[in-house]
């Protein structure tokens, strides 16, 4: 099956890549709402089943915001075969983000580089499409952030916890996108405090009210000092988050080789691997390894998802690996992580999270 849909995928691509990127991008989204998507047969390796955040995950494979923004193919995810969807980012009111082109793609490093801007269509459009699937299994996160223009963006994520809480599964909230000026200033100590506080009571008044306890997820830039990283994480474990998302796209040019690398906007891809990776690593060695990471970034085959595994990530997230390899690229991990787990004599995926750790936080970014 997945030679099958790596076979496929090698045809469909140059039809797709001889559109613009952000065009390609719709025409696949458009097919998935039309269920033109292959689907997986049968159930997952249970050895890749794990229990994070309370919920239960058949597999570690989601798909990373940005690619489903406004909610409308989160069931055609879970369909291919991945163990969560994520919806997102989405902002309070709707916005059309940057100017476009926006999207560029760097095929000689197998890379992206986006300067979207959080265009998506506001909190009621997409709260309409998850209350319409509301009674569907599946895990599906809702990945939330600030409009440009607001005047009070630890609101805009309150509110979007208030919004969401019926229908999301958990939440990722969003302060490490490069493409919204002075979203990264949330990640300072003092400003994480002011918006994790306003985005906890929320969920403390949501609870008292007799609704869910939502999982509540941060996701961070790869562009950290290294000195900053472990007060962030203070900040983090003493504002009880459920997770960490290590990490968004980087605005470092690292060895690129693609004439598009001039482009602005924040990388993804094979190129953000390292830096993501050693990013991810230094995070699971600054919180203990006790809160559970979901690594994202240049993961585009088996070895590369069971690296970042081995650095410290309990959940993973693909996104530019699909725009390169496909979706065949679901099954090829899923399949090589279950035979890696075997081989090593382990009983769960989960045995493998961290033992690489401490090499990958010790190399140079």
């Amino acid at each position: 099956m997945v030679h099958m849909l790596s076979t496929l995928y090698r045809f469909a691509r140059p039809a797709l890549f001889a559109l613009d990127p952000e065009d390609a991008h719709e025409a696949t989204i458009k097919a998935l709402e039309l269920g033109l998507h292959p689907r997986q047969l049968g159930t997952d390796d249970p050895v890749l089943r794990q229990t994070v955040f309370g919920l239960d995950f058949p597999n570690p494979i989601g798909v990373a915001a940005g690619y489903d923004k406004d909610a409308r193919v989160a069931d055609a995810v879970l369909a291919m075969g991945c163990g969560f969807a994520e919806i997102g980012t989405v902002t309070p009111r709707a916005q059309p983000g940057n100017l476009k082109p926006r999207i560029f793609r760097l095929v000689a490093d197998r890379a992206l580089i986006n300067s979207l801007g959080f265009n998506n269509g506001g909190h009621a459009a997409a709260l309409t499409r998850l209350e319409a699937r509301k009674e569907k299994p599946g895990i599906v996160g809702v990945n939330i952030g600030a409009n440009k223009d607001s005047t009070d963006r630890p609101g805009d994520y309150a509110r979007g916890i208030e919004t969401f809480s019926a229908v999301a599964s958990y939440f990722t909230v969003n302060i490490s996108s490069p493409n919204t000026p002075g979203l990264r200033d949330l990640q300072a100590p003092a400003a994480l405090d002011e918006l994790l506080a306003r985005v906890m009571e929320a969920r403390t008044r949501i609870v008292s009210q007799g609704g869910s306890r939502r999982p509540i997820i941060v996701k961070i830039a790869p562009d950290i000092a290294e000195q900053d990283i472990v007060p962030i994480c203070e900040r983090l474990i003493v504002h009880a988050v459920d997770g960490i998302a290590v990490s968004n796209t980087t605005l470092a040019r690292d060895g690129l080789t693609d004439a598009q690398a001039t482009k602005s906007g924040g990388l993804s891809g094979r190129p953000l691997f390292r830096r993501s990776t050693i990013m991810l690593a230094r995070v699971f060695e600054a919180t203990g390894g006790k809160i559970p990471l979901i690594g994202i970034g240049g993961i585009d085959n088996g070895d590369a998802a069971l690296e970042k595994i081995e650095a410290g990530a309990t959940l993973l997230q693909l996104y530019t690996g699909l725009v390169y390899a496909g979706p065949g690229l679901i099954s090829e991990i899923k399949s090589h992580l279950a035979r890696e787990v075997r081989r090593r004599g382990y009983s769960d995926v989960g045995a493998l999270r961290g033992t690489k750790a401490q090499q990958w936080a010790a190399l140079p970014l």
